[in-house]
């Protein structure tokens, strides 16, 4: 006879454990089950192996989905604070980095031990590495068919995270079992990810790999309702086939295919007036004043770029020349061809429709005791910490409201 459990939980991630550890704390029999060797390997790599756990600041503005007013409930009842009482709880030690974002002082191993030993108090059983062939219901229990046997379960919660970074083992498994009960997937698709240029258009701006700066980022998907619109200042990196670090993974989850992306790499500074009131004043060349404000490669390389010589000298440029030269540093238009895919993104935007779960207890609405978290639902974080406050915070929901 297969085992039967109240709860069956497919994944054990960051999502997946806190939800097992708080079902089998209020008394539930839970089983965990997972295809990977290694636990929770996506914890293990993030934020450099110290692990971006949350955002002191998390809140639904910084969160995308097709539905933005559904995650407010589970984040208002499980805050970055609560995580914070497990943390101490366990004796981790943290710190804060820039604009709210938590930190492991050691290791995110300590994260993963953590949320093990939560499971460990609530009497969860294990089964990893576990491979599911198949999920069926029949009457009032889920049939989970596995490569170690089948796996009974009245409730059955799909924690399966998303479709980024696959050399780690991401799969569809969730968007599969949602499809399999009929409900609405929103088309998945990279989020947090490097944005990608053609060749030809972005050859002048190869020979700038490397350099970084702070810069000001925007984007504006489309029209009408439902348009996403972005801002964010963080640092923009230069790469080979196009542009990372942080400014550019926060907009690209705004952004959308044919649309541009708007730069202002110089945000303190109105670069044209400042140019042009200085040319009474000074009778430098254009590469050396602009190396004042920014890298000197940088300078140079976007002087060529835009048809300026960097040892044109100040005072004999036309005003018209400097402002558009303003515009090519201030208000910099760019359309991305495409991004670094699945294998760079660090998460996956899109999911199980939001409009198919209830936002208390995140079960599906035709498919009572079938429930889906974390990463496997159209809810999005933004970069720094985000995106694990929605695992620990729908994971929670879940965890209290099985029955």
């Amino acid at each position: 006879m297969s085992k039967q459990y109240d709860v069956a939980v497919i994944g054990a991630g960051a999502a997946g454990m806190m939800c097992a550890a708080v079902a089998g704390q209020r008394g539930k029999s839970v089983v965990l089950l997972d295809h990977a060797t290694r636990l929770a390997e996506k914890i293990r790599i993030s934020g450099g192996g110290r692990c971006n756990f949350t955002n002191i600041n998390a809140g639904p503005q910084n969160f995308l989905s097709e539905n933005p007013h559904f995650c407010k409930s589970a984040l208002s009842r499980y805050t970055p604070q609560d995580f914070l009482g497990l943390i101490k709880k366990h004796r981790i030690a943290w710190h804060e980095k820039h604009r709210g974002q938590l930190f492991c002082d050691d290791s995110s191993e300590q994260i993963i031990q953590m949320l093990r030993a939560e499971c460990i108090a609530g009497d969860v059983s294990w089964r990893m590495p576990c491979k599911i062939a198949s999920l069926r219901k029949e009457g009032e229990h889920f049939v989970i068919a596995t490569d170690g046997g089948d796996v009974l379960a009245r409730n059955v919660v799909a924690a399966t995270g998303g479709l980024s970074i696959p050399k780690i083992g991401a799969t569809d498994l969730g968007y599969r079992i949602a499809k399999q009960f009929d409900l609405k997937i929103v088309e998945p698709r990279p989020g947090l990810v490097p944005l990608t240029f053609d060749g030809p258009s972005w050859q002048p701006f190869t020979p700038l790999a490397g350099i970084s700066l702070e810069v000001d980022v925007s984007t504006g998907a489309g029209k009408g309702k439902g348009a996403k619109r972005g801002y964010f200042r963080e640092d923009l990196l230069f790469t080979h086939r196009g542009l990372s670090g942080p400014a550019i993974l926060q907009i690209s989850s705004y952004w959308t295919p044919g649309t541009p992306i708007m730069l202002d790499l110089l945000p303190e500074m109105d670069v044209a007036e400042e140019l042009i009131a200085s040319k009474t004043t000074h009778k430098k060349q254009l590469g050396n004043i602009l190396a004042q404000w920014m890298p000197s490669r940088l300078a140079d390389g976007l002087l060529v770029a835009n048809g300026f010589a960097p040892d044109a000298r100040l005072p004999d440029m036309a005003d018209a020349k400097l402002r558009k030269l303003g515009d090519a540093i201030n208000r910099w238009a760019i359309v991305p061809t495409g991004t670094e895919g699945y294998k760079k993104a660090e998460v996956t935007l899109g999911g199980v429709d939001t409009r198919e779960l209830s936002q208390q207890s995140m079960m599906a609405n035709k498919v009572p005791g079938l429930y889906f978290i974390g990463e496997t639902v159209d809810v999005t974080g933004w970069l720094g910490g985000y995106n694990f406050q929605w695992a620990w915070a729908s994971g929670h929901a879940a965890g209290t409201s099985i029955e």
